[in-house]
């Protein structure tokens, strides 16, 4: 289905192009392109521009460029700055779009709650979602971009790194619902405080209009703060999650196991059972903010919940493997949890519960003689705290069942330091070095969590622990 034409692009853009095209997708990557994409040159970290040809040569549509390259000969798309052109696509592609619009943002859990929405809405009708963690100042305006004329849904990730970053971005999806997920300590490098951090995520709501519902976690100690602002900007609703009785979407009970969540909440006058596809208890409380945004962009909220039950956290962030050691596993197996995409104290803390709930085997599914280990790299942007953050982490309650902690980095070295002798493992420079030494530091029952900042470029680790054996999704059996 063509998504734009050369007379809608150019109305959009006001540029003006060398031929007729019609493209059925847009794309900013040569290596993620499909035939019939726009190619959109942006000038970033490289140019653009360096890329057009081999756009074309790998079947793109036309190229929306500042300039046509030399030998190109592809319909291209003329612009002044090709960033403001993509952002000029986004505000046409969402005036034109009858979709209801939710936006996601928080210190932590955006993409997963990203991901149960595009689950929970796509089970009802046509949704479209960002892709990954597309949500700066490129990855909103491409998904808004991509946003089908005749979806019914759509879902955008927003994040941020300073203050002022989130919103123009809301201003340009206009959302029709805006979850925060909570507010923690997290690029505290570029902000006073976590109330710094607050103001800068309540930019969401600014995006919304005089029919906007604000979903708020009524649990995160900043919620009054959001709570406020949303009153003073003139939100119509603000919706609460959480465990309190006041809250539209209350936890009542969260039973963590291997398979997935199980859990039980009141969502306004209807009490509720269902199963989320992945564990821990951050994961039931995001679904609650997903069943109240559900709700508010007119899906039906049972229908989303019972779609979570086939739901499985996204690679990096929580996904589950089974690493087969030996021919067909006869040497038994590790069960990995892939947290390494990026890390802070309160996601950190929500993984080590994760672990502690995993249970362990002898490497032959017996239950009892593995252990659990979990393999840390340095968390960023904490600012003048980081060491006080990295060695707290020693006192978590979820450590008490973690049998061993390897870490690398140094801001890791902090909390290596503050581990007790009988849970300190080994400490390294950085992550390519402990990703050499994952054969001898793991063996077969083993449960082992990775995760670290993305900058701490943990994924090394990872694929080390795959790189053991054969991989298969864990949950599947695990389901019960």
């Amino acid at each position: 289905m063509t998504l734009w034409t050369r007379a809608a692009a150019e109305a959009a853009t006001g540029g003006t192009a060398t031929a007729d095209f019609a493209a059925t997708g847009v794309t900013i990557d040569t290596r993620a392109l499909a035939s019939g994409d726009l190619f959109v040159a942006l000038k970033d970290r490289r140019d653009g521009h360096d890329f057009v040809a081999a756009a074309f040569a790998a079947g793109a549509a036309a190229a929306l460029v500042e300039r046509v390259p030399e030998g190109v000969t592809g319909p291209c798309l003329v612009v002044p700055d090709t960033l403001e052109a993509l952002r000029d696509l986004a505000r046409a592609a969402r005036a034109r779009s009858r979709a209801k619009v939710v936006a996601v943002t928080g210190s932590v859990g955006k993409t997963g709650t990203k991901e149960m929405l595009r689950a929970a809405l796509a089970a009802q009708g046509g949704t479209h979602a960002a892709e990954a963690s597309f949500n700066n100042h490129w990855g909103v305006p491409l998904t808004l971009a991509r946003l089908p004329e005749r979806a019914k849904w759509c879902v955008v990730e927003i994040g941020m790194n300073h203050a002022g970053e989130i919103r123009p971005l809301a201003k340009l999806a206009k959302p029709d619902a805006a979850i925060v997920t909570t507010v923690a300590s997290v690029h505290l490098e570029n902000f006073r405080d976590e109330a710094g951090i607050a103001f800068a995520k309540a930019e969401i709501l600014e995006g919304l209009g005089p029919e906007g519902v604000a979903i708020l976690n009524r649990d995160n100690a900043h919620y009054e703060r959001l709570s406020r602002r949303a009153k003073r900007l003139g939100v119509a609703r603000v919706l609460r999650f959480g465990t309190g009785l006041r809250c539209e979407a209350r936890l009542l009970d969260a039973v963590v196991a291997p398979g997935g969540t199980t859990v039980t909440a009141r969502l306004g006058g209807r009490r509720m059972l269902y199963k989320i596809g992945a564990p821990g208890r951050h994961m039931a409380m995001n679904s609650l903010a997903v069943l109240l945004a559900v709700e508010a962009v007119g899906a039906d909220p049972v229908r989303g919940a019972m779609a979570l039950a086939a739901w499985r956290a996204p690679e990096g962030r929580g996904a589950r493997l089974r690493v087969e050691l030996g021919e067909a596993g006869l040497d038994g197996e590790i069960t990995l949890i892939d947290e390494s995409y990026n890390a802070n104290p309160t996601s950190v803390g929500a993984a080590l519960e994760v672990l502690a709930a995993t249970p362990v085997e002898d490497g032959i599914g017996r239950v009892g003689r593995g252990r659990r280990i979990a393999i840390l790299g340095d968390m960023l942007e904490l600012g003048p705290e980081e060491s006080a953050l990295h060695a707290g982490l020693a006192a978590h309650p979820a450590m008490a069942a973690t049998d061993r902690v390897h870490t690398c980095g140094e801001r890791m070295r902090a909390l290596h330091e503050a581990l007790p002798s009988e849970r300190r493992g080994v400490w390294t420079k950085d992550s390519a070095t402990l990703a050499s030494q994952v054969r001898r530091l793991l063996d077969a029952g083993d449960a082992v969590m990775v995760k670290g900042s993305l900058g701490a470029k943990m994924a090394r680790v990872a694929d080390a622990v795959k790189a053991l054996g054969r991989v298969r999704a864990a949950d599947a059996e695990e389901d019960g």
